[in-house]
């Protein structure tokens, strides 16, 4: 999730593929993945309508997967994009059609349901997007900084960017170089222990910070002011700037899934944040400022698929890609 306040640029938590039944990024996948996680994207899915959990609500040298598997559309739209939503795409970094995230070295611990082991498992696992990311975006020489978590605890908590009051929609949420994960907002009784699902709901956040360090969170911010924040236009560009988050979150993810040590990313994390996205977006929350529930989880698996930043490109993607 991002800031609410329109002068102050910060983050939020989606695509538009569907499963096509090929081997997907994270591992040997089949058609038909772990029963147990099958059941979860069937009971989820006819939940989410209900209940869901939205974040309105981040060694080795080797690839973290191949070019290609991507379909999002973001990087090969045809239909007419508005020039100022397209140059916020010509960033060198979102242009290079082999940039990849490398795999690093991730020690997760267990998944606990309880505020404080949940505190390390997401102190880990920003450790683990920081090593990520730190050396993609040096790449471009941007000014890499890695953000400050936070745990709050009560109904709200104040931000930089306002106070936000924690409900179902706030699992997660960043500004100015902070990230906040209220523990309250994370819906541990409904999700039990799937460590993928709130992974990769941290990893969204910190697909705003890359945002932010990148300038592109800026540049979203100054024409959404330009446009009204609640204007056709400003919610068009919220879309953009969520769905890339999503698709940077899903880059993660298919990255380190089998490649980050016997206690980073497993099989079975990817499996449930694959089918735990089909449950997210405007669609269960009722807002259009995050894209279509489809959307959502399309640009995600776009991500997660190919783990090639160009396919994150949404501010070149046409509007049925972030509807």
């Amino acid at each position: 999730m991002t800031d609410a306040e329109p002068d102050v640029p910060s983050g939020e938590d989606s695509g538009d593929t569907q499963d096509s039944g090929r081997t997907r990024r994270g591992g040997t996948r089949s058609r038909v993945p772990i029963v147990l996680f099958s059941l979860v994207g069937v009971v989820l899915a006819a939940l989410a309508g209900v209940l869901a959990l939205v974040a309105v609500t981040g060694d080795d040298e080797s690839r973290g997967a191949p070019a290609g598997g991507g379909n999002a559309g973001s990087a090969r739209a045809t239909e007419t994009v508005p020039g100022n939503v397209r140059a916020l795409g010509d960033r060198p970094l979102l242009q290079d059609p082999d940039a990849g995230l490398q795999a690093v070295t991730c020690t997760l611990p267990e998944w606990r349901s309880t505020p404080q082991a949940a505190e390390r498992f997401f102190t880990a696992a920003t450790d683990c997007l920081n090593r990520a990311w730190e050396p993609f975006l040096r790449r471009y020489e941007l000014p890499f900084r890695e953000p400050t978590l936070h745990f709050p605890d009560g109904p709200s908590f104040r931000t930089p960017c306002g106070d936000i009051r924690v409900d179902v929609t706030t699992a997660a949420y960043y500004c100015n170089d902070n990230l906040y994960v209220p523990f309250d907002g994370l819906q541990t009784d409904y999700y039990g222990p799937q460590a993928g699902i709130y992974l990769s709901v941290l990893a969204h956040e910190y697909g705003h910070h890359v945002q932010e360090v990148a300038g592109i969170m800026d540049g979203v911010w100054a024409q959404i002011n330009a446009a009204g924040q609640h204007s056709d236009e400003g919610q068009d560009l919220s879309r953009r700037r969520e769905l890339q988050a999503q698709c940077f979150s899903g880059m993660f993810m298919g990255a380190h899934t089998g490649r980050s040590g016997p206690r980073g990313v497993t099989q079975q994390m990817f499996d449930a944040a694959w089918y735990d996205q089909d449950t997210r977006g405007d669609d269960t929350s009722g807002t259009s400022d995050h894209g279509s529930n489809a959307n959502y989880a399309a640009w995600w698996r776009a991500g997660a698929e190919s783990n090639r930043i160009v396919d994150c490109n949404t501010f070149s993607a046409p509007a049925s890609k972030v509807s």
